[in-house]
């Protein structure tokens, strides 16, 4: 999949310059999303690997995604075609939302604690990572019953452990030292 990854940054890239010169974020995050799930079916992808002229794959996809694209979109899905990239639509929709979130200055934070965080609980936490990331958060929590109790929060690259497991292991490596 890292192979996937690197052919669709580019790609991404340039529909994100485009649809953000158009003022256009939302429907392209709409119509790419809407051609990687079709990349993704299983018909569709080995009609892909098989079809090996440009002008078929990019006419086969287009059938199948009807009006759901807009002309650019269109003209996209034949860029794609042509240099045989159509497969990579997954994971081009994977870096055009990253370039919209940073675009935007939003960032998804995985939240994981012992027990459900209530909606006051959830604001309180979405107030303080906003301000230390400097960041719009949306949180995507889940639970864990597994965790004494406590929180892990993770932000990108950024690792928050206030889980008691997490606080008992430190405690138990300082005392070692």
């Amino acid at each position: 999949m890292s192979d996937l990854t690197n052919i669709a940054r580019p790609y991404a890239k340039a529909a994100f310059d485009f649809a953000v010169e158009q003022k256009a974020l939302d429907a392209w995050l709409q119509m790419l999303a809407f051609a990687a799930q079709v990349a993704e079916n299983d018909q569709v992808a080995a009609l892909l690997r098989t079809s090996g002229v440009a002008e078929k794959q990019a006419d086969l996809f287009l059938q199948v995604c009807g009006e759901q694209l807009n002309e650019q979109g269109q003209n996209f899905i034949k860029v794609l075609a042509e240099n045989h990239r159509l497969l990579a639509l997954p994971e081009v929709l994977v870096a055009f939302v990253e370039h919209k979130a940073a675009y935007e200055k939003e960032i998804t934070v995985e939240v994981t604690s012992a027990t459900a965080l209530d909606k006051a609980q959830q604001d309180k936490l979405i107030a303080a990572l906003s301000q230390r990331l400097a960041r719009k958060v949306k949180l995507n929590c889940s639970v864990n019953p597994d965790m004494v109790g406590g929180m892990l929060i993770k932000a990108g690259d950024m690792v928050i452990d206030g889980s008691v497991r997490g606080k008992l292991d430190r405690l138990a490596t300082a005392l070692q030292s």
